[in-house]
């Protein structure tokens, strides 16, 4: 038998996991862009902080981050030990695999794939609405929210496919941006000693503060922490993953957590801890929460701040549907390398990206987006908040399953040894999300902005797509199982 044939019938025979992402790609902070970027800092600030005010805690919301990132830390313990074991770009559903069983496993890939694409659709329908109206008052052009969204799914799904190096500068730019004009602001703020009732730190941070009413405050803060899983997405194209990954992990959290408490607490601050729910449900009531941060940054330095700001809205979202976009393909070629999914996802373009994957993964979006247009739907009041709701549950579901697999999977194992970082924070954190989990579903409703009908669908769909997921997954195993 000559070379050739022996090699053609080794490509026939070999599992599907020749494709490989370009590695050595992504440092410390490509990633860390990747995870801010997916994060919206601005979207979070501008489209939580007033709701998490005028319905929460009101001035204690920044307690609320806090909280979350505490949470989220612990998560991320037992997290980053697993990844140090396990590198591979499908993350969670392999994390879980690993633990729970390939079938839980697969399950949660479904259920992955639910919450990047519809926080993206989400984000679509709130970047659509917000361009349409910037372009309409910059140049006159009147053209609906789809029209714009369409066009950024294509310059989406190009930046996506030239490689994960030209993703990372793009969203360096949009996360330096954002992050800059509201750090500033509070930098300046702080260093002026507050607002008209001074820093205020006792009435946003104390135990009576951050206790109040936590429900829908510590809702929207952990809403807020979305995406920073991501770091485990790219590992396979960090440089020395095992050092890497850890280190954008908890580099992530910190810097997340401590952006909005700061960032928060100052808003608060500039408006005076006892003026600041009064301030938020106005801003609410007019139909746009986004002024209540829009106007102190304007205040402070100036006309051209809210100019500025509504323009950097967009660009923030833009850079987390990039994020998400990156995101989801990785799942969709994780899974095509595995053989869960059409193996075709697993083909890399040229520039050793998952090109194929990225394609469905913009189709997939197309898919979610179209039906909200051609109802003639609201893309803020139904897609952006519908959506946005549904993937934060689903997210959390994630994170739930992840903390109890880390704690199966190194009791059997005994990989690592280590009782905090394999055991005792994972429980904690697994605590700590099945307690968001539940916060969450007391206040869905509050969440997605909807009735309470649409919030049960909406809740339900998030286990009915992993249990579906799990046994599509063991039906394609049996299928190729009968094949061999």
């Amino acid at each position: 038998m000559d070379s050739q044939t022996v090699t053609r019938q080794q490509n026939v025979q070999d599992p599907p996991t020749a494709g490989k992402l370009k590695s050595n790609a992504l440092g410390v902070v490509g990633i860390l862009f990747f995870v801010l970027s997916a994060q919206a800092p601005l979207t979070g600030i501008a489209g939580a902080l007033p709701i998490s005010v005028a319905l929460g805690n009101g001035a204690g919301a920044p307690a609320g981050y806090a909280v979350a990132g505490a949470v989220i830390f612990l998560f991320s313990v037992g997290f980053v030990a697993m990844g140090r074991h396990v590198v591979d770009a499908g993350a969670f559903y392999t994390y879980i695999g690993k633990g729970l069983g390939r079938t839980t496993g697969t399950g949660s890939a479904g259920v992955a794939l639910f919450a990047y694409c519809t926080i993206q659709a989400a984000m679509y329908g709130l970047y659509g609405s917000l361009v349409s109206g910037l372009v309409a008052q910059y140049t006159g052009l009147d053209a609906p929210w789809w029209v714009w969204t369409v066009v950024t799914m294509a310059i989406v799904q190009v930046l996506g496919a030239a490689g994960i190096e030209m993703g990372a500068k793009v969203l360096a730019v949009f996360v330096l941006a954002e992050f800059s004009i509201l750090l500033v602001f509070a930098l300046v703020t702080l260093i002026k000693g507050g607002g008209p009732q001074g820093l205020g730190f006792a009435e946003s941070f104390s135990p009576k503060a951050a206790l109040g009413a936590p429900g829908v405050a510590l809702m929207f803060a952990v809403a807020s922490m979305f995406g920073f899983e991501a770091t485990a997405i790219y590992g396979e194209e960090a440089r020395e993953p095992k050092k890497t990954v850890p280190r954008a992990t908890y580099l992530s959290v910190v810097v997340v957590t401590g952006f909005f408490a700061f960032t928060s607490w100052m808003l608060v601050s500039a408006y005076g801890a006892s003026h600041a729910t009064a301030a938020a449900g106005k801003a609410l009531e007019g139909g746009d929460g986004v002024v209540f941060v829009i106007s102190p940054v304007a205040d402070l330095f100036g006309g051209w701040a809210g100019e500025v700001l509504p323009i950097l809205l967009a660009t923030s979202l833009f850079a987390g549907i990039l994020a998400f976009h990156n995101s989801a393909n990785r799942y969709l070629f994780s899974l095509g390398r595995e053989g869960v999914l059409p193996r075709k996802l697993c083909t890399l373009n040229r520039r050793h990206s998952p090109g194929a994957a990225g394609t469905v993964q913009t189709a997939l979006a197309l898919l979610l987006v179209v039906p909200f247009a051609l109802l003639g739907k609201d893309p803020v009041l139904s897609l952006f908040s519908w959506f946005s709701g549904v993937a934060v549950l689903a997210m959390m579901l994630l994170y739930f399953l992840t903390s109890v697999s880390v704690i199966v999977f190194f009791r059997r194992e005994r990989l690592d040894t280590r009782p905090w970082n394999t055991l005792i924070a994972p429980t904690l954190g697994a605590l700590g999300i099945g307690g968001a989990i539940w916060v969450i579903l007391a206040n869905f409703t509050t969440l997605i902005g909807g009735s309470a009908g649409t919030a049960t669908w909406l809740a339900l769909s998030v286990p009915a797509v992993l249990v579906l997921s799990a046994a599509a997954a063991r039906v394609v195993r049996a299928r190729s199982a009968a094949a061999a």
